[in-house]
């Protein structure tokens, strides 16, 4: 019997061995064909395959991301000049040359006056009139005034402070201990300070995003990138609104790893060394140690120092953002201090390949072993 059923055995082994690499499930690529997707297609790329080693890791270090596109930081980054509204409270001084002026006595040779802006935007300055006032900066009032007295008072001079600002506001929203509307003072207010006065974010900061929203325009970044970069502490300006948002990182891990699932960021910082022990680091028994990937998307500029005219061939989203996966390969002891810098990101999915060995061991528990147990089954008949 034994004679009859070999030679079947064998020509089933050998069959489930020609489609062996799609019948075993598997939890992902392996290292081989991932490398081989990208070396294949010169100018058909889906992705780029960026090996990382020391210059890799230093562009990537270098390269300064700004949560805010320069066409909407220009209309925010730079301060604007306040001006005065309808319902600013003013202070106008005035000074005289000599005792006995319009403003000047021989006791005070100066005059205060306290000023609403009317509805329509002006103020009532003696001797002068109806002045306009909404829509210009206090120096430039000032000028305005000192104009309509010229002629009437003894060599005046004119200081215009406002001392209630009830025209120029902001509004800060969300996750913030105390939202509502602050008066944008006439040095200009910035990002931080905005959220400072409405009491600071109630999540960790480095958790936490701003959308600053003007007009039919918005931006969104992240506060910590306000703290560690003072370009992105940005001036804010009247009718700003600003959501702050609990918006908690994390990354995802798959494959030949201990422990596949989404992982919230601990800290502030995570790098690859602390994100792999998230996960209870390489299995011991399926993972390629030369097969350890970070697949994201990256700004198509930082891929052209990394890959050069290459990244022109790849496919981009609608903010030009190039995908990109990074190896490396722990086989090599320098690996090791490469994980310990190299940061991960937002979103960034970190996948382990398996060993080509351990692909081959499911192909003997799947398919070799049901069939040994059907010889052994047959020796028994």
């Amino acid at each position: 019997m034994m004679i009859k059923i070999a030679p079947l055995i064998f020509t089933a082994i050998a069959v489930s061995g020609l489609v062996g690499c799609t019948a075993v499930p598997g939890s992902g690529p392996l290292t081989s064909a991932i490398n081989t997707e990208t070396t294949n297609r010169t100018n058909g790329s889906n992705y780029a395959v960026v090996p990382l080693d020391t210059t890799i890791l230093s562009v990537v270090r270098n390269y300064r991301f700004s949560g805010i596109p320069e066409s909407f930081k220009g209309k925010l980054g730079n301060r604007q000049s306040l001006t005065i509204g309808a319902g600013d409270g003013l202070a106008v001084n005035i000074w005289e040359a000599a005792p006995d002026g319009l403003f000047s006595t021989a006791e005070r040779k100066s005059a205060t006056l306290q000023l609403i802006v009317d509805e329509r935007g002006m103020v009532f300055i003696p001797y002068v009139g109806q002045v306009h006032a909404a829509g210009l900066t206090a120096e430039a009032l000032r000028k305005s005034i000192e104009a309509g007295l010229k002629g009437k008072a003894v060599e005046p001079q004119i200081q215009v402070l406002v001392s209630e600002n009830r025209s120029k506001v902001l509004i800060v929203v969300g996750d913030v201990t105390s939202p509502g509307p602050f008066p944008v003072p006439m040095r200009g207010l910035k990002l931080l300070d905005a959220v400072a006065l409405a009491g600071g974010t109630r999540k960790a900061m480095f958790e936490s995003t701003a959308t600053v929203t003007r007009g039919s325009t918005s931006a969104t970044l992240r506060l910590e990138d306000a703290v560690s970069h003072p370009s992105e502490n940005i001036w804010l300006a009247s009718g700003d609104n600003i959501t702050v948002t609990h918006q908690p990182r994390s990354f995802s891990a798959f494959g030949a790893v201990k422990s596949s699932q989404l992982v919230p960021f601990p800290a502030e910082k995570l790098v690859l060394s602390e994100a792999l022990a998230q996960v209870g680091g390489l299995s011991d028994r399926s993972a390629d140690a030369g097969g350890v990937f970070i697949f994201r998307f990256e700004p198509h500029d930082l891929v052209q120092q990394l890959i050069g005219k290459r990244a022109d061939h790849l496919p981009t989203d609608d903010t030009r953002r190039v995908p990109v996966i990074y190896r490396l390969d722990f086989n090599k002891p320098e690996s090791f201090f490469l994980s310990q810098s190299f940061q991960i990101r937002d979103k960034d999915v970190l996948y382990v390949a398996n060993h080509p060995a351990a692909e081959l061991s499911k192909f003997l528990t799947l398919i070799v072993s049901p069939l040994l147990g059907v010889t052994r089954t047959a020796e028994a008949l």
